[in-house]
């Protein structure tokens, strides 16, 4: 599974054992784009914090600009430990150009965020389209593995189940099941 950023990194995965993908509020980046360029891709939320980077080259999200960009719908409980547990980013991984994506060749699923303040819904409507992703749109914020998470769930779970049930098609027709 992949949230956000993640998005790009689970795009780049080379693993045969990973069967599927799942894409939560997620960047999809094709080959030879940026995380950038998607991010970037439409008209930010008025929320949408101005991310710029510290001396060190990281970018990082003030509490105050989580609460209302990344988690708006979270508990306040929820995103006080969510804003103290974040990470930054480097710029360098927002500028690397993506790989060949695993979604070109693996099944994938996405939860577009209809409320994202950080990720424009329009972008995640384009990636998970272009991906042909299982679309599943939600009145979600960015974060709703938070507010939603049997949500997040219930699309790992299908995720799962529809990739095992391929693997018994594929091990019938091949006479191994």
């Amino acid at each position: 599974m992949g949230h956000a950023y993640s998005g790009a990194v689970i795009g780049a995965l080379r693993e045969d054992r990973v069967k599927s993908l799942v894409y939560i509020a997620a960047l999809a980046p094709d080959e030879g784009e940026t995380v950038a360029k998607g991010f970037y891709r439409d008209t930010p939320h008025p929320e949408q914090p101005k991310l710029s980077p510290d001396s060190h080259g990281f970018i990082w999200i003030t509490d105050d600009e989580f609460r209302r960009a990344v988690a708006h719908k979270a508990s306040a409980e929820q995103t006080s430990i969510a804003t103290a547990v974040q990470r930054p980013i480097a710029v360098q991984c927002l500028q690397e150009p993506a790989p060949a994506p695993a979604w070109k060749a693996k099944p994938s699923w996405y939860l577009l965020a209809e409320e994202d303040r950080m990720i424009n819904p329009k972008t995640q409507g384009f990636m998970a389209d272009r991906m042909g992703a299982k679309i599943h749109s939600r009145s979600v914020d960015h974060s709703p593995m938070y507010a939603e998470p049997s949500l997040v769930i219930e699309i790992i779970l299908e995720a799962g189940r529809a990739t095992l049930s391929q693997s018994a098609k594929l091990a019938k027709t091949l006479g191994q099941g």
